[in-house]
């Protein structure tokens, strides 16, 4: 069984940081794509950031430049660091994983429970 546990969420002035991170346990054999979507009532989930295992990264336009994603492979965590952060950047922060459990095993993708952002002064 596969888990993904995130934290860093909280409250925190406009132009402040935070640091999201997803802990993916279980019976894993590869994370291919590590990504952070996030979720306002009512809204569609957006996708926030992403990364491969080759490396490469998405970034949705509105945090170019203000968040980043990046990965602790021999953990299997990954991490959305966010500043400058914006009263529209409000939301709950989905962390998911695009990943096998076994080498010839199908790619399936898990979720994390959520947690909730929030940029108030």
């Amino acid at each position: 069984q596969v888990q993904l546990v995130e934290s860093g969420g909280g409250l925190v002035q406009p132009g402040g940081s935070l640091r999201l991170s997803c802990a993916a346990s279980g019976n894993i054999f590869s994370i291919n794509v590590m990504a952070w979507y996030r979720q306002a009532p009512g809204k569609q989930r957006e996708m926030v950031a992403s990364l491969t295992s080759g490396t490469s990264t998405y970034y949705v336009d509105s945090v170019k430049g203000r968040f980043t994603i990046s990965r602790d492979n021999a953990k299997n965590t990954w991490y959305l660091q966010m500043n400058s952060l914006k009263p529209e950047d409000t939301d709950v922060y989905y962390c998911n994983a695009d990943l096998q459990t076994g080498w010839n095993s199908p790619t399936f993708r898990y979720w994390g429970q959520g947690t909730q952002v929030t940029v108030s002064s």
